[in-house]
C-alpha cells in the first residue's frame, strides 16, 4: 500500500461546544466511548492509509497523553515490579495496529492553514490527505485519491450535502469556481473537509498565526483553477455542538453507524 500522510487539524478550542471542550480538545470528545479522533483514524486505515500528522493547539497535550500510553489504556497488562523493562501487554485492540502518528504542536491560537504550513516538514509523500479532527463520513478515500490524480489540479475537496451553516463550494462540471465559507445565503454543494493536496499547495500557505487554509489559500487556488470537488453524497456529519455529538453517539448506539466502515 503506498503511504501517503494524512494531516489532521485538531488544534481548535471548540468554543461551540464549550461543555466537553472546557476540559479536553474537540478530537477528543467521544462516541461511542471512543474520541472522535480515534473514529477518523479508524476510517483513514481501514483504506490502508495509516500515517498521520495531527497538528495540537489547544489542550494538545491530552492528545499527546492518550496516544503515548494507547497500548496500555487500550490492552490488558502485567506488571512484574521491580523488573526493568517489566510490563507485558497483551493485545486485544487491533483498532490503530501498524499506525504512525506524529503529533505536532502547531501553536495555541493559530488558524488551519499556518498549521498546516508548520507540518511541510513531515509530509514526505507527493500527495497528502488532509481532514479536521471532528468529522464523520462514510467516503470512499481511495476513489477520492483516484479522482484527483486524474484530473491533475493541485487540491480536491469532498463536497457533501448538509445544512448551509459551512462553507458552500460552487462547480462547474467539478470545477470549483468559487468557495463560501459560511454562506449566509447561497445553497448548494458545502465544504465535507476531505481534502486531497500536491504538496504545491503549501505555496499558498504561511506559518503566520492568521493564515486560514479555507480563506485566502482556498480563494486563490479557485483563482487559479486548480481546486475540485469530488461529490460525496452518502453519510457526512461534523459534531459542532452538543447536539451534533448526542446524534452521532446516539447512531453508534444504534449498532450500525454509517461511518463505521472497518470491521
Amino acid at each position: 500500500m503506498e503511504k501517503i500522510k494524512t494531516v489532521i487539524l485538531a488544534g481548535g478550542q471548540g468554543t461551540r461546544l464549550k461543555e466537553e471542550t472546557e476540559f479536553k480538545p474537540k478530537p477528543m470528545v467521544q462516541v461511542g466511548g471512543y474520541p472522535i479522533l480515534w473514529h477518523i483514524l479508524k476510517i483513514y486505515s481501514h483504506f490502508g492509509f495509516r500515517d498521520f500528522i495531527i497538528c495540537l493547539g489547544y489542550k494538545g497535550d491530552i492528545i499527546k497523553d492518550y496516544f503515548i500510553n494507547y497500548e496500555y489504556m487500550s490492552n490488558d497488562v502485567t506488571v512484574s515490579l521491580g523488573q526493568t523493562n517489566g510490563i507485558q501487554i497483551h493485545s486485544q485492540d487491533k483498532g490503530l495496529a501498524n499506525c504512525n502518528i506524529t503529533l505536532a504542536n502547531t501553536g495555541l491560537n493559530n488558524m488551519t492553514g499556518s498549521r498546516t504550513k508548520q507540518v511541510e516538514k513531515y509530509v514526505d509523500s507527493d500527495l497528502f490527505f488532509l481532514t479536521y479532527g471532528d468529522g464523520l463520513s462514510k467516503i470512499d478515500l481511495k476513489a477520492l485519491l483516484e479522482f484527483h490524480r486524474s484530473h491533475g489540479k493541485l487540491a480536491t475537496v469532498s463536497g457533501v450535502y448538509p445544512p448551509s451553516r459551512f462553507g458552500e463550494l460552487v462547480e462547474e462540471n467539478n470545477q470549483v469556481v468559487n468557495f463560501f465559507e459560511k454562506p449566509q445565503t447561497h445553497s448548494g454543494c458545502i465544504n465535507g473537509g476531505f481534502f486531497v493536496f500536491n504538496k504545491g499547495v503549501f505555496d499558498y500557505l504561511s506559518v503566520d498565526e492568521s493564515c486560514i487554509l479555507e480563506y485566502g489559500p482556498m480563494e486563490q487556488l479557485v483563482k487559479d483553477k486548480q481546486l475540485m470537488v469530488f461529490k460525496n453524497n452518502d453519510f457526512w456529519q461534523c459534531m459542532d455542538t452538543q447536539r451534533d455529538m448526542n446524534y452521532l453517539n446516539d447512531l453508534w448506539n444504534s449498532g450500525n453507524p454509517p461511518w463505521r466502515v472497518w470491521e
